[in-house]
């Protein structure tokens, strides 16, 4: 099965609030609530803006660097993006294609 797709990725840090909520928190769960195939969230050793702060993973820090990542269809993604616009300390948003190729939680009704 080879099914082209997109990836959503999206920047934030583990010290961002929406409310009372962390943003990556706020952004998973309404992937889930628009039936999106997923999202997993990866925490990054280090990284920078354009603010040029810097994000580093320290045991006493909660300020990493984190990208949500989503894959799913280009019209489902870019719907998802306008659902989570209101949402404050997401730092970037980016769309690249990919290219499914299988694995236990590939689509099975694609391709």
């Amino acid at each position: 099965m080879m099914t082209a797709m997109k990836l959503l990725r999206i920047y934030t840090d583990e010290a961002s609030y929406f409310g009372d909520r962390k943003v990556f928190e706020v952004v998973a769960e309404r992937a889930s609530a628009a039936r999106l195939a997923g999202a997993t969230v990866v925490q990054a050793l280090f990284g920078f803006g354009q603010t040029a702060h810097q994000h580093r993973k320290h045991f006493l820090d909660d300020d990493q660097s984190l990208v949500i990542e989503i894959v799913d269809e280009e019209e489902k993604l870019r719907a998802f993006v306008r659902l989570i616009a209101d949402i404050g300390g997401i730092g970037l948003i980016t769309l690249e294609a990919v290219e499914v190729l299988g694995g236990e939680n590939a689509r099975e009704d694609q391709g």
